[in-house]
């Protein structure tokens, strides 16, 4: 028997031992409810919560790898920041003593491996996704703070590097659903203003929905 006679046999064998976890539940669709603990880069906001929802998709390659994408989206949330003496920016921009208050969304946009233990009844997973996501908290307080006299540099809309770590578990109620009861990630955004030199928050995502299986 030739090497390629032998690597046809093994690869058919493998996929004739894998075919139940595929016919299983090769394709999922999931929807959820999101919270977002999100923590601005900017001194004097303090770390604020969203609250929002989405959903995604995700195909099942064997028994235990799973490629999901992700996507979040979160309602509006005020944003206030108390400034008690005025203060010049590095790029020549000023903010004079005052309150400042303005409401932002947050979206999120992600896709990575998931990792699975294919139990009966419990699937516990590992997850690292990556992306991109979006908010306009930063640029609307920034255009609060320049109506209450300030000449700061309104940041631009942007949609900057984003990352999900972590993990949860699915519970299954027949062969075509599942509840997913808990999911909770570090998110890590990359966000940039003028007001500060950091462009890195860390945040925490807990999510919890249904998946149907198909």
């Amino acid at each position: 028997m030739t090497r390629r006679n032998v690597f046809i046999l093994l690869l058919g064998t493998f996929l004739l031992l894998e075919a139940p976890a595929f016919a299983a539940d090769r394709f999922e669709i999931f929807g959820d409810y999101s919270y977002l603990h999100f923590s601005p880069t900017i001194g004097g906001v303090q770390t604020r919560s969203f609250n929002g929802g989405g959903g995604g998709v995700a195909l099942n390659f064997l028994a235990i790898f799973q490629l999901k994408a992700d996507f979040q989206g979160y309602a509006s949330t005020t944003f206030t920041r108390v400034v008690t003496a005025p203060i010049v920016l590095p790029g020549g921009g000023r903010i004079p003593a005052g309150t400042y208050s303005s409401t932002g969304n947050m979206g999120t946009f992600l896709v990575g491996p998931v990792i699975r233990i294919p139990l009966p009844l419990i699937k516990p997973f590992g997850e690292v996704l990556f992306g991109s996501s979006y908010t306009d908290a930063y640029a609307n307080l920034e255009k609060a703070t320049n109506a209450g006299g300030g000449t700061v540099a309104i940041s631009p809309t942007q949609h900057p590097f984003t990352m999900a770590a972590g993990g949860g578990l699915d519970i299954s109620i027949s062969k075509r659903l599942s509840i997913r009861p808990a999911e909770f990630d570090y998110i890590l955004t990359r966000y940039t203003n003028p007001l500060t030199s950091t462009n890195n928050q860390n945040n925490f995502r807990y999510v919890g929905g249904v998946v149907l299986k198909f």
